[in-house]
């Protein structure tokens, strides 16, 4: 399984112009994407820069007709002129899909930081060797607070998935709302993280839960050790001052780590102000 993880910035390169179809063709040269985990993408926003308000969760999901798409946005406003505004995730993948969750992130007050809504969108995907809980989110970039909350939200929701998976079923089998139908333990956590790996963070999310839930490990980590990242962000876009990093990660349960076979970041692509995240699995 070819996984791509990547913020799109609203589709907009690194010269300004806004092109789904671009990311679309990008993606499929970079690995032809099994599953693909976007952030940033947006719908009815001409605000944006370079962008004319096109619904790019539409736009994105064209490019890709044999995929099944998910999508969840933190950012949902009214526009009286044309409908709904909507900011967030999509997921599109080229396996079946279970259940689709969307799950809204702690949004504390932080007076004087610039914030938004975020979410975190899990979609159960049928790999090829089994269910996996695929999920894709976007934090905080402004404040650190916030962005502390939204990652003990992701370690609960990583604990809760487990607990689940391992409670007795139901006895209800009838097709309704209220059959079983257990989460996966097994699990891949991507997105833009907006902190870097030395970030305590960083450590925090990979922590043990003291129960029964796999721990989760950076996919990086797994196959260089104490290697580097390689920059994820700032390698292109002059607006951003400070110098490049990665703040883009995969995550992956521990049955997964004997399945993971590379983890890359490209190093080239200016189709947005971040680097799309590559990992490959074996089946």
């Amino acid at each position: 399984m070819r996984l791509l993880s990547w913020n799109v910035q609203w589709c907009r390169g690194v010269d300004g112009v806004v092109d789904p179809a671009r990311i679309a063709r990008t993606a499929r040269a970079l690995c032809d994407p099994d599953v693909l985990c976007l952030q940033e993408v947006a719908a009815n926003f001409p605000a944006l820069a370079g962008s004319h308000g096109e619904d790019q969760f539409a736009a994105l999901a064209a490019e890709f007709p044999h995929y099944s798409a998910s999508a969840a946005w933190g950012v949902d406003v009214p526009d009286d002129a044309s409908g709904r505004r909507r900011f967030g995730n999509l997921i599109l993948s080229r396996f079946p899909v279970g259940r689709v969750l969307r799950h809204t992130l702690p949004w504390p007050p932080d007076p004087g930081s610039p914030s938004m809504p975020r979410v975190a969108l899990e979609a159960e995907i049928h790999a090829p060797w089994g269910s996996v809980r695929v999920t894709t989110t976007h934090l905080e970039y402004y404040s650190g607070g916030q962005r502390a909350a939204q990652m003990e939200r992701l370690r609960a929701l990583h604990a809760e998935a487990c607990a689940q998976a391992s409670a007795a079923p139901s006895a209800r089998e009838d097709g309704g709302p209220f059959q079983h139908r257990p989460r996966p333990r097994s699990a891949i956590l991507t997105g833009d993280f907006n902190l870097t790996a030395g970030d305590p963070l960083h450590h925090r999310l990979r922590a043990p839960h003291g129960d029964a839930a796999p721990p989760l490990h950076d996919a990086w980590q797994l196959l260089h050790g104490a290697t580097p990242h390689p920059p994820s962000f700032r390698l292109y876009d002059g607006s951003y001052a400070g110098t490049p990093y990665c703040c883009d990660f995969v995550f992956v349960s521990e049955d997964l780590a004997p399945r993971l076979r590379t983890l890359r970041i490209d190093s080239r692509c200016q189709a947005s102000d971040h680097q799309p995240v590559v990992a490959e699995f074996s089946a």
